[in-house]
């Protein structure tokens, strides 16, 4: 092997740890965040269900309202997440944040943050959401849900390694190699295959209203998961159906999981030509939607860190 090989396949060796290794910290860290909130749940139920006049006699409210101990702590960890959300955008105004690490590592970050953000903040206010710090939340949660969506758009943008995008020519090239490596293979049904592969036209996606691009994707997506367990199920003995939930786990079948991954992956790419031109345009609205709410949040939520602070609360 000369050394030009040896140095290549190490250097996919050290992106695969790489990736793995993101993938199980983004995991750690999403079971910290489910733990913390079925815990504070779990705790404060009985408290979060009293009315704002019982509230006062619950042994818990000295722990649990906005300024108790336990309400205090969740309001610091708001703002610790509150900072590392903003770190993402920061990191294209400051080189050398941007030189740490790959912007998609960053990114999947920013949106499990995102997500725990409103989760905490609504344990630290006790469910009150009314005036001010009310407002905030509710734009908070609107910074949350377009940002889950704006995760997703990413997704449907191909990009290469040196995260510059893929032409369409590129796509259709890759979708025209999937497809030849699919009929190949004889494990799978041609009509079930036809049906996974079924889109709607060029004209079609083209007269459609943006947003209504996106929920088409998305159904996409999620229709797709059934096909390819349809595809699946029909290679498997009924004991396997069972121990697979219905084909939606992988066998143990090499062959079979490799033929049903081209299927899916030409699934993808299909969808991905069919609507790149509408996933550019409908990223490039969702920009003009997520920042100006981003933004303002945050100036509410300084506001209200600074109010507390001069309230002398901690």
């Amino acid at each position: 092997m000369s050394a030009n090989a040896t140095v290549a396949t190490a250097a996919v060796i050290s992106s695969r740890d790489s990736e793995r290794g993101h993938r199980i910290r983004v995991f750690v860290l999403y079971l910290l965040a489910i733990a913390l909130v079925v815990g504070l749940s779990v705790y404060g139920f009985s408290y979060y269900t009293l009315s704002s006049a019982e509230r006062p006699f619950s042994p818990k409210h000295v722990l649990l309202r906005p300024s108790g101990s336990i309400g205090l702590k969740l309001g610091f960890l708001g703002f610790a997440i509150f900072l590392g959300i903003f770190l993402y955008p920061l990191r294209k105004a400051w080189p050398w944040l941007g030189r740490q690490g790959s912007a998609r590592h960053w990114l999947d970050i920013h949106v499990m943050l995102g997500i725990t953000a409103p989760f905490i903040i609504a344990f630290h206010s006790s469910f009150k959401f009314r005036g001010f710090a009310g407002i905030a939340f509710w734009i908070m949660v609107a910074v949350s849900l377009s940002g889950v969506i704006g995760r997703y758009l990413y997704s449907q943008i191909p990009r290469s390694l040196n995260a510059a995008e893929l032409s369409m020519r590129e796509l259709q090239e890759l979708q025209e190699k999937l497809a030849q490596q699919l009929d190949q293979q004889h494990l799978l049904p041609q009509a079930d295959i036809r049906s996974l592969l079924r889109l709607p036209s060029q004209e079609q996606v083209d007269r459609m209203f943006a947003p209504i691009s996106l929920v088409y994707m998305m159904i996409l997506d999620l229709v797709r998961a059934f096909q390819i367990a349809k595809l699946r199920r029909h290679a498997l003995s009924f004991g396997e159906q069972l121990s697979t939930f219905g084909g939606f786990l992988k066998t143990k079948n090499h062959d079979l999981e490799r033929a049903i991954f081209m299927a899916r992956e030409e699934a993808a790419t299909a969808k991905r030509v069919l609507f790149l031109k509408r996933s550019q345009q409908v990223f490039h609205l969702w920009h003009v939607v997520h920042k100006p709410f981003s933004y303002t949040f945050a100036l509410l939520a300084i506001i209200h860190i600074a109010v507390v602070m001069m309230m002398g609360y901690f």
